[in-house]
């Protein structure tokens, strides 16, 4: 009889996804905390200044974390600190300690990191029986200065040379971080990029999510709540159409049930708040989503049981779309409904994207061009929104702009209008789109480019169905957007 034996020794020694090291800033346990259970992967804990009892200490605070959060603990530069913690490895620089020797101490089953800025520096820790490279600086960096960046090219080449993971470091963010990843990083070493944010979790679940872009598809797995749209182009409907073709896998919690075709809404039925709590506590519960995009919600029981789930599930990549009015004019969300979004939902979407006359209900502004757009985006963002995107299809210009303020600075997205009135579903299939391009490893800014993409040729390519405002043409825009 043939016996399968597994060797699991590859999986306990592999570093990958988001690593952190740690600062010297004050309150690092509790923003420790916040960045794992954002996804962090790896904690490196380097410490210069406290003595050795308060390192101990701290230590043990961290690799407690660690072990909640099912993250690898390494120490820096310290062998004794890593055996009296009994650390899952050892990070060294180039002059901080014999590889030699540090093996030998921590035995083969931990885990032994060297810090190299050269292919000759790497294969040379290869050969010392290092488990994995720190490779760099990619990129310029304040925290310290560095003779030569070697840029995604440089992990490239050495990635061609070593049967080791790799993980990149220097000056690597949200927005730079895609090339490091296509280059072949294993990992990516942060410090700033998360502890010296705001908001710690979130920056490392942004950084964590850009590698989905390293799966097969579908990448990436996208939650809509939203209504049923019976008629197919829009809601539910719509978001799992854009969410699948564009590659993604959809799950789905429902919030309401309506009657409606191309000319309207005849009927609303909402789902008890105790059903749509049961939905969405069995996605959550069981399926790792990654994005969750939000339509429409029309009570207030809903809008709140949704805010307390993803509050419970500590849910913190959410795309809200507003949806108040439906094309032909009727109301999809009640008064009372309008603020529990505002004190509750809004406050937890990383990205807000109302159209003009949503942005005017929700501010009370009038808006009537540009700067008023801005205006409002900044007054959303005083709301709790990470992000948001103000659609400046209402307006009556040839060129369609949509502009994302991030709480620093605007980015304007335009595209050419094009004329036709069948254009139902356009702004559940946009941030289904944004939400879709951002679980499959996308940053922000350049997940709303592809979406705005996406929705401009579904809006290009909508042929008429039905009596009033067709539906967008969801095949042909994903058809054509994977041959691009």
């Amino acid at each position: 009889m043939l016996k399968l034996v597994v060797d699991h020794r590859g999986k306990e020694r592999c570093v990958e996804g988001l690593y952190l090291i740690t600062d010297q800033g004050e309150r690092l346990v509790e923003r420790v905390r916040d960045a794992l259970s954002g996804g962090v992967s790896v904690l490196q804990y380097r410490d210069k200044l406290r003595n050795p009892v308060q390192r101990l200490s701290t230590g043990r605070e961290l690799k407690a974390l660690c072990a909640e959060f099912q993250a690898k603990f390494i120490v820096n530069d310290d062998l004794e600190l890593a055996l009296a913690l009994d650390a899952d490895g050892l990070h060294l620089g180039q002059e901080d300690g014999d590889p030699a020797a540090a093996r030998a101490a921590l035995g083969k089953k931990k885990l032994l990191g060297i810090s190299t800025h050269s292919l000759e520096e790497a294969l040379a820790a290869q050969a010392a029986g290092a488990d994995y490279v720190g490779f760099g600086a990619i990129y310029p960096t304040g925290s310290k200065e560095v003779p030569e960046t070697r840029g995604p090219e440089g992990l490239a080449l050495l990635k061609g040379k070593l049967k080791i993971p790799v993980v990149a470091i220097g000056g690597i963010t949200r927005d730079n971080a895609c090339p490091v990843i296509d280059a072949g990083a294993d990992a990516i070493a942060v410090i700033s990029s998360v502890l010296s944010s705001r908001t710690p979790g979130l920056a490392a679940a942004e950084l964590a999510l850009l590698f989905n872009r390293c799966m097969q598809q579908p990448r990436g797995i996208v939650l809509t709540v939203a209504g049923s749209d019976s008629g197919g182009g829009a809601g539910i409907q719509g978001d799992l159409k854009s969410i699948t073709l564009l590659g993604s896998y959809g799950a789905s919690a429902i919030t309401a049930l309506t009657a409606q075709n191309t000319r309207g809404v005849s009927s609303i039925h909402a789902v008890p708040p105790a059903f749509l709590a049961e939905q969405l506590e069995a996605v959550l519960s069981d399926i790792p989503v990654d994005v969750v995009k939000v339509g429409m919600l029309f009570s207030p029981e809903n809008t709140a049981v949704l805010s307390e789930k993803l509050a419970e599930h500590g849910m913190r990549m959410v795309v809200v779309d507003p949806v108040m009015i439906a094309k032909g004019g009727t109301a999809l969300l009640e008064d009372e409904a309008l603020t529990v979004l505002k004190k509750r939902l809004i406050p937890l979407s990383y990205l807000l994207t109302p159209n003009i006359p949503e942005a005017e209900r929700l501010t009370g502004l009038t808006i009537t061009d540009a700067p008023g757009m801005e205006l409002a985006a900044r007054a959303l963002h005083l709301m709790g929104a990470r992000n948001v995107l103000v659609k400046g299809g209402h307006l009556s210009e040839g060129v369609v702009t949509d502009i994302l303020f991030d709480g620093t600075g605007f980015t304007r997205f335009t595209a050419p209008r094009v004329l036709t009135r069948n254009t139902h579903g356009t702004g559940c299939s946009l941030a289904s789109a944004i939400a879709t391009f951002l679980a499959q490893g996308e940053p922000l800014p350049g997940a709303i480019l592809r979406a705005k993409l996406f929705i401009t040729r579904a809006i290009k390519f909508a042929q008429p169905l039905g009596r009033g405002h067709g539906p967008v043409n969801h095949f042909l825009a994903a058809k054509d957007q994977g041959e691009s």
